[in-house]
């Protein structure tokens, strides 16, 4: 068997993205001189599309919010009780960690420590790295002294640094931290069945629902085959959500969205930033990968293809709540959401290799092979397009068809406006969900933020293309250049 893919050995799907964009804008400009009247018909047919699409995105956010409600209602400790095989379910949580002061690790162990879930069932994992070894040791020493005998076991781990073949960051620590838990797991607890268990990837500012491990652990030891099973709950950013930019704030409620109309079609969901998975997959297939950026969602991948194609992903209804990006200036804030957002559209970096994989597994079902193949292309290529298309394009051959008698010409202004107005019912839901998902408003935020809160979403359509197509158009273009995207670490500040 050949060497699995890497970059730069199937170029042609590492260019195929960024030239369907390109494409699709060059095609738009030209059309529009030569053929003003076909683009205004295409950009009709296309503002009608995703006006549905927006209706139907929105009933899927509200049918995720109403899951949401209902399961915070609900006592999942005490659905353990009684419970085969729950009691001997174990949770090894994994916090990679960069740079980031005490306090946040501090929160986020205690928030374990608060759990209704017994925290001597837990085992956490603390992964710094090489180049911030001084500091992540007196962390350590804190940590150990305030928490240590709250855990099953706090490790500590520390990745070194230029190891060949990495790329620095998330994944690449996490392998390391994956291979050394798994000789402390054999050395210290011998009698921990893998299947016994449950991984949780979590960035280091993650605060779990107060209820997370144990709807976790309900849901493992009820759903059928749960070792071909990973768990993606509800990602909020909104730690710091009321001192961070207006901008951010959209950005983050925006991510969390699409988030909440994924978890309401499994058949199509992937794993994205924190979230669960077992012990046993993450052994089967080699812990995460260390030579790329996009590993919260690879990881799944990886685990498709190994189990060809008997793997998938549960909806949990309980969210993960992390820090929005934020800088000490707003100009600094604005470009760490611009960074976030590239790294996160770099998952087109998934395409080659989900093209690679699928090739060398005959056994994965062709329906399903195309199904993964179509949702990824056609995703990127709207995250990068749809914006642009819609509001500036779709203007463009009007400008240039000025003063022409043809009736259609004539009426499509109309029926574009007509159509952004009914689009804005989607921002009308936004903006009212996104005030319950708020966390209680700190003493020093005046109570006025709240009106700032709601009207902020009229910037929705600045920062759809600023933050939505210029980063995954970025990204797409690197790809397609052979320029390949680092690690960019997102800053915590607070």
């Amino acid at each position: 068997m050949s060497e699995p893919y890497t970059y730069g050995k199937m170029r042609f799907w590492e260019m195929f993205p960024g030239l369907t964009v390109w494409g699709t804008f060059l095609l738009a400009l030209s059309f529009s001189f030569y053929k003003p009247l076909w683009v205004i018909v295409f950009i009709i047919v296309f503002d009608l599309l995703w006006l549905f699409r927006v209706l139907y995105f929105n009933i899927f956010v509200l049918i995720s919010w109403r899951r949401y409600k209902k399961a915070d209602l609900v006592d999942w400790q005490a659905k353990l009780t009684g419970l085969d095989g729950a009691e001997k379910i174990h949770h090894l949580i994994f916090l990679p960690t960069y740079k980031e002061g005490y306090d946040i690790i501090r929160g986020t162990l205690r928030s374990l420590r608060e759990s209704p879930f017994p925290s001597r069932k837990m085992i956490v994992v603390l992964g710094g790295e090489q180049g911030d070894e001084q500091a992540f040791g007196r962390h350590v020493i804190r940590a150990q002294k305030e928490f240590g005998i709250e855990f099953l076991r706090l490790f500590t781990t520390v990745h070194p640094k230029d190891i060949e073949g990495e790329i620095p960051g998330k994944g690449s620590n996490l392998n390391w931290m994956g291979s050394r838990t798994e000789e402390m797991i054999t050395k210290e607890f011998p009698d921990l069945n893998d299947e016994d268990l449950v991984v949780s990837a979590f960035d280091v500012d993650t605060i779990a629902h107060k209820q997370y491990f144990s709807y976790l652990t309900y849901l493992y030891s009820t759903v059928e085959n749960p070792t071909r099973s990973s768990f993606q709950p509800i990602a909020l950013f909104s730690n710091n959500i009321w001192t961070s930019s207006a901008p951010v704030r959209i950005g983050a409620f925006g991510t969390t969205f699409w988030l909440f109309g994924e978890l309401t079609r499994p058949d199509r969901l992937w794993t994205f930033s924190s979230h669960s998975m077992p012990w046993k997959m993450l052994k089967d297939v080699g812990f995460w990968q260390k030579d790329i950026v996009s590993e919260d969602s690879r990881i799944f991948m990886q685990a498709f293809l190994h189990y060809e194609g008997d793997y998938r992903v549960i909806p949990m209804f309980l969210p993960v709540s992390m820090d929005a990006v934020s800088g000490k200036t707003y100009k600094e804030s604005l470009g760490a959401l611009y960074k976030q957002m590239r790294r996160w559209a770099w998952g087109v970096e998934h395409l080659p290799y989900i093209i690679d994989g699928f090739r060398r597994h005959p056994n994965i079902p062709r329906a399903k092979k195309i199904k993964y193949v179509f949702n990824h292309i056609e995703g990127m290529w709207t995250w990068a397009t749809a914006p642009i298309i819609m509001f500036v394009l779709g203007w463009l051959p009007l400008w240039v068809a000025v003063g022409r008698g043809e009736a259609l010409i004539q009426a499509a202004p109309f029926t574009l406006q007509s159509l952004m107005q009914l689009a804005m019912i989607g921002i009308l839901v936004s903006a009212l969900v996104s005030l319950t998902l708020l966390p209680r408003r700190p003493e020093k935020i005046k109570k006025h933020t709240w009106v700032v809160m709601l009207f902020q979403w009229a910037l929705l359509p600045i920062t759809f293309i600023v933050f939505g197509s210029f980063p995954a158009i970025d990204a797409q273009t690197r790809l397609m250049m052979g320029k390949y995207l680092g690690f960019d670490v997102t800053k915590k500040v607070r």
